[in-house]
Order: structure tokens, then C-alpha cells, then sequence
């Protein structure tokens, strides 16, 4: 009988220490690049968090021991876990976003936004779309489930259980990130940019040569096609511009020393 309760309470002990871990897991997962996109249903979404619970647990456990053994108040406890996980969940969001609005800026700059617009669940231009497809692909080809699992345990050690982060802290966090998104996303369609101006120039200085010509109909062509081959050449510098901005994100996602 004393094997027995003590069985029990071993048990009750797992049991605590993954659903605190879940409560954290959960949040970011639903809103991770690839894992928590609106195509996968939510019962994937779910095993993915319980997936990344199970292989963070056990490495929290000596963490975690003390509050395992003496829990805080439930609500109290989902209310900073839940709250916690979906900071990190929306700080790696951000980047595809980025990576979105890189996609937007540049369709519009070459005309190219209204081909394929309702590509995919979230509506984005075809530019945006094969950047997004493209990034995902190529992120979880680099691992970046497993820097997800070593970013959760690492929050672990900055944010303690049942503590909620400084406010003034997170409001100036999110403030660099949303910054940070779109500068990023302004650097990567920069080259669009420059060409769209210098494409809307020249067909300014031949329209007031030659007013009789539609330089318009002229162009149009002209500016589709420089578009689709600067997509072609500049697509996987863009995407390693971005692949490497999220991995230093997911090395220091907080600014730390």
C-alpha cells in the first residue's frame, strides 16, 4: 500500500509538471510559424503542443520541482503560463509577418498585386504567398522546431513559473518587435521599390517626349516581367536575409545580455 501511494503521488507529480509546461507550450505553438497556421486543423495543433510539452518536461523537471511540489493557485497559474507562451508566440510571429508584408510591398511596387490574391487561408498577394510558403519550408528544413523547444526551456530560466513579466518591460519589447517586422519587411522588398521608381520615372520622361504613345500599355509588360525576374534572383537572398534575422531572434528573442 505505501509502494501504491507513493506510486500515486509520483504520478500526481508528472502529471503536474506537463500540464504546467503545456500551458506555456500550448499558446506558442498555436501561433508558430507553420505549426499554428489556420489550414491545420486544431487537433494537429494540439498534438504538436503536447509533443513539445512531452520533450521539455522531463529537462524542466529539477527546474520546476518546487513548484510541482507546492503549486500556485490554478488561475493564477494559467493566467502567466498561457500569458507567457503567447508573448513568445506572437515575438516569432511577428517574423512571418514580416515576411508577409515584405511579399504586399513588393507585388504592389510591380503590379503584381492582384494576381493570385486569395492564395491561401490568410488573403496575401502571390509574391507574399510563395515567400511565406518559401520560409516556413525552409526554416523547419533548418530545424526551427528544435530552436523552439531549447527557446521554451531557455523562458524558463527569464521568466519564472506564476510570475508575470515587468509590464513596462513587454510594452517596450513589442514595441521593438512590431518595429523590427517592418523594418525587416521594408529591407527585403527595397530592391521592388527601387525598380518601381525607376520604372514610373522613365515612363514619366517618355510621356512628356512622346505624349501620343500609351506609355501605360507599354509598360505594364515591361514592369510584370522585371517583377517576376527580380522574384526569381533576389527570392533566396530574401529568404536568407530572413532565416538568419529569426535565428537570431530565436537565440535572444529578449535582448538579453
Amino acid at each position: 500500500m505505501m509502494a501504491l501511494a507513493e506510486l500515486f503521488g509520483m504520478t500526481g507529480q508528472l502529471l503536474w509538471l506537463h500540464f504546467i509546461v503545456f500551458l506555456r507550450a500550448a499558446p506558442a505553438i498555436s501561433l508558430f510559424p507553420g505549426f499554428g497556421d489556420g489550414s491545420l486543423p486544431a487537433r494537429v495543433k494540439l498534438m504538436m503542443a503536447l509533443m513539445l510539452t512531452v520533450v521539455t518536461a522531463p529537462i524542466l523537471g529539477p527546474d520546476l520541482a518546487q513548484t510541482v511540489s507546492d503549486p500556485p493557485p490554478l488561475a493564477w497559474l494559467v493566467l502567466t503560463e498561457t500569458g507567457i507562451g503567447l508573448l513568445i508566440g506572437i515575438g516569432i510571429r511577428m517574423f512571418l509577418l514580416a515576411l508577409q508584408t515584405a511579399g504586399s510591398i513588393a507585388a504592389q511596387a510591380t503590379s503584381l498585386s492582384q494576381i493570385l490574391g486569395n492564395a491561401g487561408i490568410e488573403p496575401m498577394p502571390a509574391m507574399g504567398y510563395l515567400l511565406v510558403l518559401g520560409g516556413i519550408a525552409l526554416a523547419m528544413m533548418l530545424g526551427l522546431h528544435v530552436r523552439l523547444a531549447e527557446l521554451m526551456i531557455l523562458t524558463y530560466r527569464l521568466f519564472p513559473v506564476a510570475e508575470l513579466p515587468e509590464a513596462g518591460a513587454v510594452a517596450s519589447w513589442g514595441v521593438k518587435q512590431v518595429a523590427g517586422a517592418f523594418g525587416l519587411a521594408f529591407t527585403l522588398a527595397a530592391p521592388f521599390v527601387i525598380v518601381s521608381v525607376l520604372y514610373n520615372l522613365t515612363l514619366g520622361i517618355i510621356n512628356r517626349a512622346m505624349p501620343q504613345l500609351m506609355v501605360v500599355f507599354v509598360g505594364a509588360p515591361v514592369i510584370t516581367g522585371a517583377g517576376l525576374g527580380l522574384l526569381l534572383v533576389l527570392g533566396p537572398s530574401m529568404l536568407r536575409l530572413w532565416i538568419e534575422a529569426l535565428g537570431a531572434f530565436m537565440a535572444n528573442p529578449f535582448g538579453g545580455g
